[in-house]
């Protein structure tokens, strides 16, 4: 479960990471940025990080996710479509709400809470990690 979980987290998130990278290229709008910042935690945010270790961190949060949604999807007696559907978007749209706390916190350039492009970015991009978390646990199954 744990390999499993660390694998499609590896994956997810490196989706994420890639989605956020080429919109924030696009728009200009730092939703990359705000996915790779942990300026704002003390004692680490104080360290200019390169970038590969700002990666290692966001992949922790998406090992964790993709650890949860394996073992909570291996321990459930009803395994089936729907309920994968519902933990794997629940689990992504509540890492999205992740915006509005990461951005209110952020002491670089980030977006503003209330940009709506920003916003729709940061939750299309989230929604398609939930889409795969689903889609990986199904392939990994086969």
């Amino acid at each position: 479960m744990l390999r499993k979980g660390i694998g499609i987290g590896t994956i997810t998130g490196l989706l994420l990471g890639a989605i956020l990278w080429i919109a924030e290229i696009i728009t200009g709008i730092n939703v990359y940025t705000l996915l790779l910042n942990v300026d704002f935690i003390p004692i680490i945010g104080r360290i200019n990080w390169p970038v590969w270790i700002e990666w290692i961190f966001h992949l922790l949060v998406s090992w964790v996710l993709g650890i949860i949604y394996t073992l909570w999807i291996a321990f459930r007696t009803d395994r089936g479509t729907n309920i994968r559907w519902s933990i794997g978007l629940s689990l992504s749209m509540f890492a999205a709400l992740s915006y509005f706390p990461l951005t209110d916190w952020a002491i670089k350039e980030t977006p503003p809470l209330d940009d709506v492009t920003a916003i729709t970015i940061w939750f299309s991009a989230h929604f398609i990690y939930g889409i795969a978390l689903v889609k990986l646990e199904e392939h990994w199954n086969k």
